[in-house]
């Protein structure tokens, strides 16, 4: 990782494609590597209904602005709505989840600050493809500093 970010421009459509642990395919647009560390930023496709699990991390605030679709987050015990155009921000230590409330895939902007999570969501995508089992998905937050503190949105409290 370099001392040092120097400014870059990504164009649409174009970053490090993977796919997302939510259903869709995750763009990465900046990571450490070309911000100094400074954040990650990608954005990601997620499925109808998806979302991740009530989670917690110890070293990054996280970001999210909605591109498209309709949402719904979890943070700090409350649940509220978040349509298209809204901007979503928890910080480090904050326990956290969202789902897609809709019924066709939907996309959010995410961003890490400081980056870090890259490598949470490397290991991730060499998984084999499918639901991925919880014990693993919770190792591997762990060594990427983020806890898991309880089930998906979906699980926890129903539509």
């Amino acid at each position: 990782m370099p001392d040092t970010a120097r400014s870059f421009v990504v164009l649409p459509r174009e970053g490090s494609t993977i796919g997302g642990p939510v259903g869709g395919p995750l763009t990465v647009k900046a990571n450490a590597d070309n911000t100094a560390g400074r954040l990650l930023l990608f954005e990601n496709t997620v499925g109808p209904k998806d979302g991740p699990p009530l989670h917690v991390h110890a070293r990054e605030d996280e970001t999210w602005y909605i591109l498209d679709g309709d949402f719904r987050f979890k943070a700090d015990g409350e649940i509220f709505h978040a349509p298209a155009g809204f901007y979503v921000f928890v910080p480090r230590g904050s326990p956290h989840c969202f789902q897609n409330i809709g019924d066709m895939p939907a996309r959010i902007m995410v961003i890490f600050t400081p980056a870090g999570m890259e490598k949470f969501f490397d290991e991730l995508v060499q998984l084999p493809v499918g639901p991925v089992d919880p014990d693993v998905y919770r190792a591997i937050a762990h060594r990427s500093g983020m806890e898991v503190v309880g089930r998906p949105l979906a699980e926890s409290d129903p539509l």
